[in-house]
């Protein structure tokens, strides 16, 4: 079996905001253009037109209707991908050493040359992160574009993950984890982000941004409307968020 090294202070990885993600999947189709044509084995697509289809992705989003008490439903779209994880289990379940954790950045990868394709990573991983490629029978999961984020020959602007490159929304950033005074580190400290399922005690070094509450409009009683203007009690109309700002500043016009 695989041993961990030890703890790296510098963490890659990336903060996904749930609340900016529109779900448009642009994410999806860049990882699997970059990593088709670049590092390892082409990810693989078969039958894509047949009864069946079969594909390797390194990165999926998926959609949930959210209901919270009172609150209106709201639709949360939820990308998902390897989170690095700082105790991996993927990596110390594998019996080849093909999967593997880097000092420098804390990267997880797969040397896919070493790789059997016994599915035992994707067994332990409790995130569903890990895919069996149909064509080549190895083990495929997200990199952080490691071939692209070092790559001196790309424009500055380009040495991210093409995941967080391509999102319409920005709703994707990447950086280091490790460093308490970067933006990524800075932006999970003010809105609150949090591990994907800690319990599982795989400290994920990728974060989530939970979504913001909704903008609400409360009714008035309709009682309230056969009262006289002086009796009658406004506050109940009021707005918040961005519908009161739009309301006083009609009032204004």
């Amino acid at each position: 079996m695989t041993t961990l090294p030890p703890p790296s202070t510098r963490k890659l990885g990336l903060v996904i905001d749930l609340d900016t993600c529109v779900g448009c999947h642009a994410c999806v189709i860049s990882c699997k253009g970059w990593n088709t044509e670049n590092y390892g084995a082409p990810l693989s697509d078969m039958d894509a037109y047949g009864a069946q289809p079969e594909g390797t992705f390194l990165n999926r989003v998926h959609s949930f209707e959210v209901t919270r008490d009172a609150a209106p439903p709201m639709v949360v779209h939820f990308p998902k991908s390897c989170l690095h994880c700082d105790d991996a289990p993927c990596v110390t379940v594998c019996p080849t050493g093909a999967s593997y954790k880097r000092v420098e950045d804390g990267i997880v990868l797969v040397n896919e040359t070493d790789c059997i394709g016994c599915g035992l990573c994707a067994w332990a991983c409790p995130y569903g992160a890990r895919e069996m490629d149909g064509a080549e029978k190895v083990m495929k999961k997200c990199t952080l574009c490691v071939d692209r984020i070092y790559n001196e020959n790309l424009p500055e602007r380009d040495r991210e993950p093409a995941c967080v490159r391509t999102c319409p929304a920005g709703a994707r950033h990447f950086g280091d984890l490790g460093d308490p005074q970067s933006a990524v580190s800075q932006l999970v400290f003010e809105r609150g982000g949090f591990d994907l399922m800690p319990e599982q005690g795989t400290r994920p070094v990728n974060k989530y941004l939970p979504p913001r509450g909704r903008d609400t409009l409360q009714m008035p009683d309709l009682a309230s409307l056969c009262e006289t203007p002086a009796t009658s009690q406004t506050a109940d109309t009021q707005a918040s968020g961005f519908l009161g700002w739009l309301d006083r500043a009609l009032e204004k016009l």
